[in-house]
């Protein structure tokens, strides 16, 4: 599917949709993994490396985050969220198909972590991520190196 995809850095005037993406994607994993949801705490959590953070624009409407941290040997998703009236479509694939593209050639890993009660981790595992990892709450998952 060929999506018309832009991202424009966040900035504080986000900071609204932020929490209201958050609130509507990833509370009921928190609240399902028995772990906080109160607005000051989701609040940390948009806040959190907010300086690499991305809004994804389709037809130029704000529908998700992007937060990647580059590094020389890593690409790392810190998070990706779409709204949920825009999942199921295909969008989480396309951004994580381009991450992987940038990651293979440039030689690096794709790394992620993963709630245990988000279904995202099926889509990762098609796309070839494996777990490596694991604590009480999340999957830690990445691709080889190509």
């Amino acid at each position: 599917m060929n999506f018309d995809l832009q991202y424009k850095k966040a900035d504080d005037t986000d900071i609204d949709f932020l929490l209201d993406l958050r609130m509507k994607t990833m509370n009921p994993h928190y609240e399902t993994s028995g772990l906080s949801t109160d607005r000051e705490t989701t609040l940390q959590r948009v806040l959190y490396q907010f300086e690499k953070a991305d809004i994804i624009l389709l037809d130029n409407q704000p529908v998700g985050l992007l937060k990647v941290d580059r590094t020389f040997t890593n690409i790392e998703v810190l998070q990706l969220q779409i709204d949920p009236s825009q999942q199921g479509k295909g969008l989480g694939k396309k951004i994580l198909s381009d991450i992987l593209e940038e990651a293979s050639l440039a030689g690096k890993i794709v790394s992620l972590s993963v709630l245990k009660t988000n279904k995202a981790q099926h889509l990762y595992t098609s796309l070839g991520f494996k777990i490596t990892g694991e604590d009480e709450y999340s999957y830690f998952m990445e691709t080889e190196r190509q």
